[in-house]
């Protein structure tokens, strides 16, 4: 998963990722990573609009967020 993170850092991208909290809550967020710091991350996240540190083994799942632009004809 570090892999993962390290290159959505590297690309500037804006992922969604499912984070198990510590409550045990599975929850789903839109973030930006801004830096990898040993077994922990710090990303900009959509959700709560804040900077947010996660723990990088509570990281279910991350998705690349793809923004389809609109042409008019």
């Amino acid at each position: 998963m570090r892999d993962q993170l390290v290159k959505a850092m590297q690309h500037n991208q804006i992922v969604n990722m499912m984070y198990l909290a510590k409550s045990g809550e599975i929850t789903k967020r839109r973030i930006k990573i801004i830096k990898i710091v040993g077994e922990t991350f710090q990303a900009y996240c959509f959700v709560r609009r804040a900077k947010r540190t996660f723990l990088i083994v509570n990281v279910l799942a991350i998705i690349p967020v793809v923004e389809k632009g609109r042409e008019v004809v």
